[in-house]
């Protein structure tokens, strides 16, 4: 019946955001060129508005494209967290960027992945 049929949904969703399985559909975002792997995360148009004019720093992170994962992400830095914070983690990825952070942000994200506490 519904009941058991809303609880199987329930427990698959958790486990793909768990497991970070729902963001595998944005690969195809990166393979058409419109995200990177690596770069601030993307928020929704609304809050991008509301965020700007909030948060000092915040459009500055919009020099470069957003991605899969990102540095603020790698520090815990995701959905319901600071804005703020968002941002200064976000800007000094791109104040600092080099193969080398991309590298170690793709290993933390995949090991984060792996244990299942996000990426």
């Amino acid at each position: 019946g519904p009941p058991a049929d809303a609880d199987r949904i329930g427990t698959l969703g958790r486990f793909m955001r768990k497991t970070s399985l729902d963001e595998l559909p944005q690969l195809w975002n990166v393979f058409r060129g419109d995200m990177s792997i690596v770069g601030p995360r993307p928020e929704r148009p609304h809050f991008v508005e509301q965020f700007e004019g909030a948060v000092p720093s915040y459009a500055d992170r919009h020099r470069v494209p957003v991605g899969l994962t990102g540095w603020a992400a790698v520090h815990g830095l995701r959905g319901d967290t600071s804005i703020a914070d968002r941002a200064l983690y976000d800007n000094f990825y791109i104040e600092n960027w080099s193969i080398w952070l991309d590298i170690k942000i793709i290993v933390r994200t995949v090991g984060s992945v792996l244990k299942g506490t996000g990426g």
